[in-house]
């Protein structure tokens, strides 16, 4: 597979500048093949415009449409597989099997979408049928569903170029919502993104639907992506990146004449609290269970457990013991682009100044150690720069001396994705205010497991207050990451024949609905 290095636009590779770059192999810095182009302001204008002008028609196509547009989708990305493997492991320095891994949780994340067009909840139907006869007054005849918000730019990932990147969680929810899609790929795999746009396009062509709902725009450089949230035809934002990065584009919508909202996942330290009995009964096997996960993927997962807090005690002891022995002879590990692997050395840097080094695997030159820190409680509360995400294999070990301490530390967490609680038989009946704290907290709440690993399915959570999510009510994983692109609208005395699909009174979608209060599939009068 070659390379035309200009942007998708219109079903078309074009390009309104000659102005170029490369991608980097992630293991050896070396320049990949391919001349990628940078996106003019012509360029976001046309894709951004294409994707409004597009809209209307989109939006109303039937939801079985839309469900195929994403089966084929998964279907093209199936048939590449293979060269993905080859590219991704370049330029991303990912295993096979985590690309292959990667790319059936993009496929099956798309299915997923499928079937929840299919099963249409998401409409979330509400009818109440007019009472002319109720006193004081009269009730009208009002329904409601949900509609497409309307285009929506995506910004690829550098941690997960299949999952959340071109055709990862956000764009198959955007277009599942209906709503077209303009994707910033992300610079660090431009070769990966030309590949995976160009599936999408043969879907979209294959669906006979308009080519202008997808583009993708190359480039780099912050002003790429501050003209596509600017845009006055985009209604939306999917991030997945640091609170930097989030932060700024929140900031850009907000300063919009029409502030749109940014739905950014923008990092998170998940902590893991190991209570005692846990500790007592089993330390040294939740130290291995903490190392896999720690080093998995090298450390590069949102979910990452970058914070142990800890009752002090023999447990506590072993646990340390073993996890130091795990690490000290862990190989490094390639990161995914320079520049990241840039910034885990300077955070680790910072650590270094602040608390104990506990641990610190092999080292090699471009290549990430496994590091692991500890400290007191009292040191980390007052302590800002250990409560600083280290994007990496790095995790800082908080020792606590009492349960109240433990209840303190989660009181002094910010907003996160996860947090997990070890605990044997009965144990967690001990820690009601420290569940209810963490409940508060985060969006996803285990129990004797550890965070990395986010399950695709209806009732996963992947968000959380922030600043690991700017929207808290919302997930970017599961089937409810689809109500970000939707919002409600109500009709009131409308003709039947005038109304969306899923309010006429014969339900043609055959789907669930609330009428007059009370859950009913059939139709109406």
């Amino acid at each position: 597979m070659n390379f035309n290095g200009k942007h998708l636009i219109n079903g078309e590779f074009q390009a309104d500048s000659d102005k170029s770059f490369q991608a980097v192999d992630a293991a050896s810095t070396a320049l990949l093949d391919g001349q990628f182009r940078h996106a003019t302001l012509t360029d976001i204008d046309r894709a951004c415009q294409l994707a409004g002008d597009t809209f209307p028609a989109f939006s109303s196509v039937a939801i079985e449409t839309r469900a195929l547009l994403l089966e084929r989708i998964a279907f093209e990305l199936e048939a590449i597989v293979d060269e993905l493997v080859v590219r991704i492991g370049q330029e991303a320095g990912l295993p096979e099997a985590r690309v292959r891994g990667e790319t059936a949780r993009t496929t099956g994340q798309l299915r997923l979408f499928a079937t929840v067009v299919r099963r249409g909840d998401f409409l979330q139907a509400r009818i109440d049928t007019a009472l002319p006869e109720r006193q004081p007054l009269p009730r009208e005849d009002i329904r409601q569903c949900n509609s497409p918000l309307g285009p929506v730019v995506v910004f690829g990932a550098s941690n997960f170029p299949m999952a959340f990147s071109v055709a990862g969680g956000d764009t198959a929810s955007a277009l599942a919502a209906g709503c077209p899609v303009v994707v910033r790929a992300h610079a660090a795999h431009p070769g990966t993104s030309e590949w995976v746009a160009k599936a999408i396009a043969r879907a979209v062509d294959y669906c006979k639907l308009p080519a202008g709902i997808f583009s993708l725009i190359q480039g780099k450089g912050h002003d790429i992506g501050k003209a596509l949230v600017q845009h006055p035809a985009i209604k939306a934002v999917g991030f997945t990146g640091s609170l930097g990065g989030g932060r700024a584009l929140c900031d850009l919508a907000a300063a919009r004449p029409d502030p749109i909202p940014v739905y950014a996942e923008m990092g998170s330290i998940n902590p893991v609290f190991l209570l005692p009995r846990a500790l007592d009964e089993r330390a040294e096997a939740l130290a291995e269970a903490f190392v896999a996960s720690l080093t998995l993927g090298t450390g590069q997962f949102c979910t990452n457990p970058g914070l142990i807090i800890a009752a002090a005690g023999d447990g506590l002891n072993r646990f340390r013991k073993r996890v130091a022995d795990i690490i000290t002879a862990a190989q490094p590990g390639v990161m995914l682009n320079p520049g990241i692997l840039n910034g885990y050395c300077q955070q680790q840097d910072k650590y270094r100044t602040e608390a104990e080094l506990i641990s610190e695997g092999e080292q090699a030159t471009n290549r990430a150690s496994v590091t692991l820190f500890g400290t007191s409680f009292a040191k980390w509360q007052d302590c800002a720069v250990l409560h600083e995400e280290v994007f990496g294999p790095c995790s800082l070990l908080v020792e606590t001396v009492s349960s109240e301490q433990l209840l303190n530390a989660a009181e002094q967490l910010e907003g996160q994705l996860t947090a997990t609680l070890w605990a044997q038989e009965n144990e967690l009946q001990d820690y009601p205010a420290l569940i209810s704290e963490l409940t508060r907290k985060v969006g996803r709440v285990l129990v004797n497991g550890f965070p990395t690993g986010v399950e695709v399915c209806d009732a996963m959570t992947h968000g959380g207050p922030y600043p690991a999510c700017s929207i808290t009510n919302s997930t970017s994983v599961g089937s409810r990451a689809i109500e970000r692109f939707l919002r409600p609208v109500s009709f009131q005395n409308f003709p039947n024949d005038c109304l969306p699909a899923a309010l006429q009174n014969n339900n043609p979608l055959r789907i669930n609905r609330l009428v007059n209060g009370q859950q009913d599939i059939e139709p109406i009068g």
